[in-house]
């Protein structure tokens, strides 16, 4: 159960972050409220996911999992773009966020 209040505070962050975006500062209304409905109900499933998870192992992969996603929706929705360098950081954050679930801890 953990990790589905995990799988679901990283979800509704990615939510939230691309309404920040759509929010244009803060002057769309809808996007705005939204977006802080969400970061609350977010940061409430996350605290939950905590009872049980290491806080190391959920930070980076809350991290790892909102960075991955909002750069595919930057580039996707956006249209703004990743280069070389960009793509090879991506990819060594879940490498990084791999190994630090399977490895980096000892116990709960």
């Amino acid at each position: 159960m953990q990790y589905v209040l995990l799988g679901s505070a990283i979800i509704l962050e990615i939510i939230a972050t691309s309404l920040l975006k759509a929010s244009e500062g803060f002057t769309k209304l809808l996007p705005a409220a939204c977006c802080i409905v969400l970061y609350i109900i977010c940061f409430y499933a996350f605290s939950k996911a905590l009872l049980s998870i290491n806080l190391g192992v959920a930070y980076a992969t809350w991290c790892a999992g909102g960075i991955v996603a909002t750069t595919i929706i930057s580039a996707v929705i956006f249209g703004q773009k990743v280069n070389t360098i960009g793509i090879i950081a991506i990819v060594l954050i879940i490498i990084g966020c791999v190994i630090l679930n399977l490895f980096g801890t000892s116990g709960n």
